[in-house]
């Protein structure tokens, strides 16, 4: 492995030797006031100059050995003059962060989102992310705000799109895809998300519809790109949640920039919020590095690595849920022995070069690894009381249970180790068929070799009222006192696996993007394929070798009307080869047979762009169909899921997406968005049951506010409404019968926060000089005190022989503090 990376490094720089420029050459990336790229910038000296490309990108060659005064204009923008005095065949680098001249310009904030949106991605704005309130702040709480983005745990970063599940969202950092932790089975075992808001320049989000370009899952796409930074720039977040850290700059002749991050997290503060009361110790804690280095002005090197540390140690001690109506309230108390040690961390490094062969073809090399382990070891004595509480005003032990209905105790045990290595190497082109740039053709090939080390130990001993359960299963069954009981005492459930799997992947795509004219109105079109060949091997497994193939498209048009309308069809094939965890059944077994469920997906969409009160707005629906088969049912406990793995159903999803964006408040931005989804499967042709991730209703509200008498004071509001998620089923259970819904989920975070120092108030003097920025705040999360669910426990009364499903209550209303610093 190591001569493979040594002679990839090689590879790189090799093909660096060759390359030289005749002239001085001065090339950078122009951004806006967003950190977003600004295309068709102009880059001029004398008479002579050039224009920034659809990525903010220019090159221009200049005379050596005098001074040349360049000018960088753009519409809208404050003009930045530079003088350079560059030696022959020097190559220098100019990134720029131009700034408007006026306060709102709304045509220059739509024309640079538009190149995104005929692609059919989302541009969402960083800032937004880092500003925006919520229990788990970042990129994934703004997706939960977005319409067909559903996430009923506020300590996860997991969220579900149209229906598909955790597994099926593609993400991508800098053009390399990043994985997640396997084990993690609750929200709150999370700690982090890969990717860190301080990092990043841009964000783009597609729900579904996507072009061949993107990998192979089934339902979304979120491809981040971290900063490339002009200037030297610093930040700092501190809350009683954690802190994080970035610090960013360039080389002198511009040829290196990096970016450095750091962040570490603490869930206690909700924890121990919660009705189970417990020693609580996490660590979560990550370091991110971004670091490119211009080769020449035709050669540019990237390096992306992060290091992440996870210690999660938990021991309950208590719960009591109160559960059932005013007029019949039922408690469940529960005393805890035994603790969890979890540990999960994971190593990622990645190098990508990209090399100018032409001003009409680019060439793109990307390698990467990432290693996990991870462990999960618990050993929890549960002992419970189900009964009658007392409801008696004024009585001294009011709320407590005083008649038990149920009594019985529960054992789980689990020693799980995994030890995953994922290896990748991608080559990717982009080719302008023409001088315009209007036609142009991508194509990629992509190797990944998966090497997962898995021991799976785990049992669950149940009993009441003394006696132990067994499970639901033919052999166990009781006829007594007609037949004489003789199976064995046995776990309720219990899996012991010992797995060492290889996979290899081979997989590439090729697609073609032209813009035309049809009349007076403008037509994007937008062909692909993709292809993946994936082979299972390992101890024990006989090898299986399968191929499978998806065509996308795409047609966009934009008619010649009074009207700023963009309409959208889009949609093809979907393939998910399944990955390890896919593989692996409910009982440990690994199945190298398991296909890769497919979607047939079709979305219409349209963007209409208008103003309103003197200000732009834009309203994005979407209406979409997706048909899926050979379909791996799966059952979700919190955030973990287990799947059947053999393809045993069908299934389809439907839906409309709509929200109205714009700026509801001068000068900031705002949304509301509404979704609308119906998804449901049929296991070995039974009839159509809900899906697990069936939430038929979503509204959200993404707002922000300032006081007009004191424009510095600022709130931030999130709203999520979203209908009861089905309500899951007991282990070994037949999901037919269990077909109930959890309540509603409702959550409202606030946080308001005054700025001390801006870049409209920057301090000449005094201890606050150093400051760009400084703001201290207070958040709010569940303000109305909520008790939202995630799951259900079932639990057996006793007497009635009746099995209760007892909500898994998320986090009450907490309280936290703020400081933000920016040099």
């Amino acid at each position: 492995m190591k001569t493979t990376r040594l002679l990839f490094l090689l590879l790189f720089f090799g093909s660096s030797l060759s390359i030289f420029s005749q002239n001085a050459t001065i090339k950078g990336i122009i951004l806006d006031d967003q950190n977003q790229p600004l295309a068709g910038v102009n880059v001029s000296f004398d008479s002579e100059g050039t224009q920034t490309d659809l990525n903010g990108v220019y090159v221009l060659e200049i005379p050596s050995g005098r001074e040349v005064q360049l000018l960088f204009s753009y519409v809208g923008f404050k003009d930045v003059r530079l003088t350079l005095n560059l030696a022959n065949n020097e190559n220098y680098e100019f990134n720029v962060a131009m700034r408007t001249d006026i306060e709102q310009i709304g045509t220059v904030i739509i024309d640079t989102k538009r190149r995104k949106k005929v692609q059919g991605l989302e541009p969402i704005s960083p800032e937004v992310a880092r500003r925006m309130v919520g229990a788990n702040a970042g990129i994934e709480n703004v997706l939960q705000s977005l319409p067909g983005v559903n996430s009923n745990n506020e300590l996860s970063t997991q969220y579900a799109v149209r229906g598909g599940n955790y597994d099926e969202n593609l993400v991508y950092v800098n053009e390399i895809e990043v994985y997640r932790p396997f084990l993690i089975r609750s929200g709150q075992q999370e700690g982090l998300s890969f990717v860190n808001t301080d990092l990043t320049s841009s964000v783009d989000f597609s729900a579904g519809g996507f072009q061949a370009k993107f990998g192979d899952k089934l339902s979304s796409v979120l491809d981040i790109r971290y900063k490339k930074p002009a200037s030297f720039s610093a930040t700092a977040d501190l809350s009683l949640l954690g802190a994080s850290a970035s610090v960013g700059g360039v080389s002198k002749n511009g040829r290196l920039t990096g970016i450095v991050g750091l962040r570490y997290r603490d869930n206690s503060l909700f924890v121990d919020a919660k009705q189970t009361e417990t020693n609580f110790q996490p660590r979560f804690a990550d370091a991110q590095a971004y670091f490119t280095y211009k080769v020449s002005s035709k050669f540019e090197l990237g390096v992306l690595g992060n290091v992440a540390i996870n210690q999660y140690d938990y021991q309950p001690l208590t719960r009591q849920t109160n559960f059932g109506t005013l007029a019949d309230p039922v408690a469940l108390l529960v005393f805890y022995e035994g603790q969890e040690e979890d540990r999960y961390n994971t190593y990622f490094g990645a190098l990508k070069g990209t090399y100018a062969v032409s001003e009409r073809y680019t060439a793109k090399f990307i390698g990467s690894i990432y290693q996990t382990t991870e462990q999960e070891y618990f050993d929890i004595l549960a002992q419970y009381r189900l009964g009658e509480v007392n409801t008696n005003i004024g009585d001294e032990n009011l709320g407590e249970v005083e008649f038990s209905e149920g009594i019985g105790s529960q054992l789980t045990h689990a020693r799980n180790d995994l030890d995953a290595l994922i290896v990748n190497f991608e080559h990717k082109g982009i080719l302008a068929l023409d001088e315009d740039e209007d036609t142009t053709l991508e194509y990629g090939i992509k190797y990944t070799r998966e090497d997962i080390r898995d021991r799976v130990q785990e049992y669950e001993i149940i009993d009441s009222a003394g006696f132990s359960i067994r499970p639901p299963l033919p052999d166990f069954i009781n006829e007594q006192p007609y037949d004489p009981f003789v199976s064995p005492i046995v776990p309720y459930t219990t899996i012991r696996a010992t797995n060492n799997v290889q996979t290899d992947r081979l997989s590439g795509y090729v697609q073609w993007s032209k813009k035309t004219e049809v009349g007076s109105s403008d037509l994007w079109l937008n062909a692909g394929v993709r292809a993946h060949n994936w082979t299972v091997n390992g101890d024990g497994i006989e090898s299986t070798t399968q191929t499978v193939f998806s065509p996308r498209g795409q047609i966009t048009l934009k008619p010649d009307w009074e009207m700023d309308m963009l309409f959208r069809l889009s949609g093809g094939v979907y393939h998910q080869p399944p990955f390890y965890r896919e593989l692996r059944d409910s009982t440990g077994t690994v199945r190298p047979g398991v296909k890769a469920q497919q979607s047939i997906h079709v979305v219409l969409g349209n963007d209409y762009s208008f103003d309103l009160w003197g200000r732009p707005f834009t309203l994005n629906s979407e209406v979409y169909y997706k048909k899926l088969t050979d379909v791996n049912p799966y059952t979700l406990e919190n955030v973990r899921i287990r799947y059947r793995a053999r393809n045993n159903a069908e299934a389809y999803a439907v839906g409309l997406d709509l929200r109205l964006a714009g700026e509801f408040v001068p000068g900031t931005e705002s949304w509301v968005s509404f979704g609308y989804l119906k998804t449901e499967e049929n296991i070995d042709d039974r009839g159509y049951i809900f899906r697990p991730t069936d939430q038929r209703l979503k509204f959200g509200v993404l707002f922000q506010d300032y006081v007009k008498v004191i424009p510095d004071l600022k709130m931030y509001l999130n709203l999520v409404y979203n209908t009861g998620l089905p309500g899951g089923s007991p282990s070994y259970a037949d999901p037919y019968n269990f077909q109930t819904r959890l309540p509603d989920y409702k959550r409202a975070d606030l946080g308001v926060s005054y700025v001390i120092v801006d870049t409209d108030k920057l301090r000449d003097s005094g201890w606050l000089k150093p400051f760009k920025e400084l703001s201290i705040g207070a958040e709010i999360f569940n303000i109305f005190d909520v008790r939202n669910s995630i799951t259900n426990t079932f639990v057996r009364d006793v007497y009635t022989k009746v099995q209760y499903s007892i909500p898994n209550f998320l986090t009450p209303r907490v309280y936290n503090v703020r400081l933000t610093m920016k040099f």
